[in-house]
């Protein structure tokens, strides 16, 4: 890993990482994970002797993120990961490695005693699991690194944490300084923005402002803690994002289920167009309230297999119609049974990481890289309207509204479970596709 010189905020941040807990956070791409890694490892080398922590929502994400980077700064004899033990070697040091994705987290870590710890996307994780392990930090000295991208206002990080910090530091500089007033806290923040990686390029930031808009742009590029609210697709424009004529399509990826045995179920076709977009061709959707019947899962797979249609030829190639996978809702467990059964298709579980999805979905929007044809008319109907759920926001929480929903779920379940199968085929997105 090559690291250019670093930036004044990342100077200052690894200069002022000296109070109890440190906290980086800020907009993506920022150089806020490699600012507090460099912080964290003169910390092991220097801190208190004493068990140590690292930690993520999973140890597989943790691996990725953060000790993957280490090992290409360090080297595998400074660096080595113990496969399947749950321990790093760290410059000579023992690190223990914990996933913290539940509740139940926390109890991995009760009855240590630790000199420090690091942890990765604190955002995401469970409170209980930091509040634990604050307590844990028990031998003089120890000291605690964090990192996190922006979430809701009502967020308990922002909260109970870094609305508390003794010192703020931003643009190079301490912004904020409340040492002596009272419900502060012995912690120090890290604000991070764009500006503060030297090593982004104009064309590549250019880029992901254009990918990435309305709540999106402001939490990770803007770096604020920002409240879901209004309609979750707010880019969205009916003569940008829908099409009387489909395009010349090269496959189609994914036939996105989602299921309701009182509710609507909704199906859509997801293809790929030869200029490398991707296009909900058309869709199924059987309402029991307004047919006044409902389905059985046999009817329904009938149904499916049916309208999914295609053929295959002689050497067994599928024709267009035939999608690469079927994802289906995760609690539609009996209906993918029956599927599979029935063969009709591949069948997977889809990707429900609902923010993930929801995110991915509005860059393909914002940069024209997503468009519905006009025979969708429930999905149309329902996008315009998909929302966020105000009263879930006051408490912290992002998701959208379950009301007329279904169609938006299908969409998201076909786009995030086929990414691997349309990424490299998407045409770049144009500098200034969307709205800076």
């Amino acid at each position: 890993m090559q690291i250019t010189e670093l930036s004044p905020q990342a100077k200052l941040a690894c200069h002022y990482c000296t109070a109890r807990l440190n906290i980086f956070d800020g907009s993506v791409r920022s150089s806020k994970t490699i600012s507090s890694l460099l912080a964290w490892l003169r910390f092991v080398r220097e801190g208190p002797a004493g068990p140590l922590l690292m930690f993520g929502r999973t140890e597989r994400t943790l691996r990725r993120n953060i000790i993957d980077p280490l090992v290409e700064m360090l080297g595998v004899r400074r660096c080595k990961l113990v496969a399947g033990v749950g321990e790093l070697w760290l410059l000579g040091r023992k690190v223990y490695l914990v996933g913290a994705n539940d509740e139940l987290a926390q109890e991995k870590i009760r009855g240590l005693t630790l000199a420090g710890a690091y942890g990765d996307e604190l955002s995401t994780l469970p409170e209980s699991f930091l509040s634990m392990l604050i307590t844990r930090l028990s031998v003089p000295g120890a000291q605690f690194f964090g990192t996190s991208n922006p979430d809701g206002p009502r967020h308990w990080l922002k909260l109970r944490f870094l609305d508390r910090a003794r010192l703020v530091l931003r643009h190079g500089r301490v912004v904020q300084d409340r040492t002596g007033e009272a419900d502060v806290i012995d912690l120090h923040r890290f604000r991070f923005g764009l500006d503060d990686n030297p090593a982004l390029t104009a064309e590549y930031i250019a880029n992901l402002k254009a990918e990435l808009t309305g709540l999106w742009r402001r939490r990770l590029i803007d770096g604020e803690w920002s409240i879901a609210s209004g309609v979750v697709y707010d880019m969205w424009d009916d003569e940008r994002h829908v099409v009387d004529e489909l395009p010349e399509l090269t496959a189609t990826l994914a036939v996105g289920v989602d299921y309701g045995a009182t509710n609507p179920t909704h199906a859509l076709a997801l293809a790929l167009s030869a200029d490398g977009r991707l296009v909900v061709t058309r869709e199924y959707r059987h309402d029991p309230q307004r047919a006044a019947r409902a389905l059985t899962l046999a009817e329904v797979s009938a149904e499916l297999r049916t309208w999914i249609g295609g053929e295959y030829d002689e050497w067994g190639r599928p024709s267009l119609d035939i999608p690469s996978m079927i994802p289906v809702d995760p609690s539609a467990k009996a209906l993918r049974v029956q599927l599979a059964h029935d063969r009709v298709g591949r069948v997977v579980e889809a990707d429900n990481s609902v923010l993930d999805g929801i995110r991915t979905v509005a860059s393909l929007l914002a940069t024209d890289r997503l468009v519905v044809h006009s025979s969708c008319r429930g999905l149309l109907d329902e996008l315009p309207q998909y929302a966020w759920d105000d009263k879930a926001a006051e408490k912290g929480e992002d998701r959208p509204v379950k009301v007329n929903d279904h169609g938006a779920d299908a969409l998201r379940y076909a786009v995030q479970t086929s990414q691997a199968l349309w990424r490299r085929h998407l045409r770049m997105p144009a500098v200034g596709d969307a709205a800076a």
